[in-house]
């Protein structure tokens, strides 16, 4: 008897088909905006890096990761796949992927927490050797459930900061059974997808959720890492003016230099319109700060997980809640003011009904980086179990392939040059 069921085994043939129609138009659109890709397409197609891998996947699933995916079946992988957030998954790029005959879609749009984890273990059954994770959820389900199939991993990638954070946790008690890339931590993932991803994406699906503007208003960013400040960067280009709330001192600071005001949360929440959490932390807005918050103030998160913005604690001090509008949860308080939730709480860029994720163009850079780093997994396999930083010339090379895609030029160091920066003696 069979446990676990793809996405389109539930499907009528008419519906499939429509489906995968609809997501395959959105799957060759990005693949047509995203350069880096195509280059590695070309070479992977041509050596076959990962023919005889199994590469188990829980990313979001959308057109970008669908052009990721189907790039390692081009070089020679099997792939399972599920969604790495119960709100996230577009159900027509899942059933387009499944479609495919070295792909299983297990990844389903609106699942509960009983069919996200199943969803999990329907990639484990599969017996990946490859996987590539956001979030941490599939790889602690592996060490944590399933540790007689770890023999079979040969490594695998992270991307987000939240996962990282928390493999860093697992790392320091010896609990990581193969090697792992912080992909996250890369600059190419940082200085990009962080930075001008998640600032751009989050603004998107906030604007179009509530069709409101940011001029003029006072928006409140939790945490000034690298997603915080390309939210404030990004605010504060609309016109808004930004206060960013920080528990590390250098960053408070930086964040001042930057023109901001900065202050506690529990001041910040009198003053706020709007609030975007950042942090990959819980409890960042609790029922404290509901109490003196303004009339409308509307909450979203930016973080991976649903942890951010206490919505338990929200409800207990409610009066009552109501669907006002797509994705908008209103919440009524004794005083009588309405505080208003985009998308439960959960990853605003990502699950709201009209987000799209991160552009194109960006997605593109980072899951270069995560192809790379998987053939690098593959081609060199001495790395010991635990947390790896990746290396310098993988961040190199997808940096030249998308300058040279852009039609950028960059001056290059003389062998005098070279010499020179690489002594020690003065004048030589």
């Amino acid at each position: 008897m069979r446990t676990y069921y793809t996405i389109t085994e539930s499907l009528e043939e008419e519906e499939r088909d429509e489906q995968v129609k609809r997501g395959r138009k959105k799957i060759d659109w990005a693949a047509s905006r995203m350069p880096i890709l195509s280059v590695m397409r070309e070479e992977f197609i041509r050596e076959k890096p990962f023919d005889g891998e199994i590469i188990g996947v829980a990313l979001h699933v959308e057109a970008k990761t669908a052009v990721l995916v189907e790039l390692l079946v081009d070089g020679g992988a099997e792939v399972a796949i599920t969604g790495c957030n119960p709100l996230s998954t577009h159900d027509d790029v899942s059933v387009a992927l499944d479609s495919n005959a070295h792909i299983s879609s297990y990844a389903v749009k609106g699942v509960t927490d009983e069919e996200y984890y199943r969803g999990l273990e329907a990639v484990i059954s599969h017996k990946p050797t490859l996987i590539l994770d956001d979030g941490g959820d599939l790889i602690f389900e592996l060490h944590d459930k399933h540790r007689q199939k770890l023999k079979n991993i040969i490594g695998g990638c992270e991307e987000t900061t939240t996962g990282v954070h928390r493999l860093k946790a697992m790392e320091t008690r010896g609990e990581i059974l193969y090697p792992i890339f912080a992909v996250n931590d890369t600059p190419m993932k940082r200085l990009f997808d962080n930075i001008h991803g998640t600032g751009e994406s989050s603004l998107i699906s906030i604007a179009m959720t509530t069709n409101l503007s940011w001029a003029g208003k006072t928006i409140v960013v939790a945490g000034y890492g690298y997603c915080g400040r390309g939210v404030a960067k990004k605010v504060s280009g609309q016109n808004a003016r930004v206060i960013i709330t920080e528990i590390n001192p250098t960053r408070a600071l930086e964040a001042y230099m930057e023109g901001y005001e900065v202050m506690p949360m529990h001041k910040a929440a009198e003053k706020g319109d709007v609030f975007i959490t950042t942090t990959g932390n819980r409890d960042i807005i609790v029922e404290k700060h509901y109490e003196v918050m303004k009339d409308g103030a509307i909450l979203a998160n930016a973080g991976h997980f649903d942890v951010e913005i206490d919505i338990e604690g929200l409800s207990k001090i409610a009066k009552q809640h109501t669907e006002v509008r797509d994705g908008i949860t209103e919440y009524e308080l004794e005083n009588g003011n309405k505080i208003c939730v985009l998308s439960e709480g959960r990853l605003v860029n990502l699950s709201t009904p009209l987000s799209l994720g991160h552009p194109i163009e960006i997605m593109d850079q980072s899951f270069g980086m995560q192809a790379v780093c998987m053939r690098e997994l593959v081609d060199n396999r001495t790395y010991a179990p635990g947390i790896h930083s990746v290396p310098p010339m993988l961040d190199d090379k997808i940096a030249k392939i998308k300058l040279y895609a852009e039609g950028v030029e960059i001056d290059y160091l003389s062998d005098l040059q070279k010499k020179y920066i690489d002594g020690w003696e003065i004048g030589t």
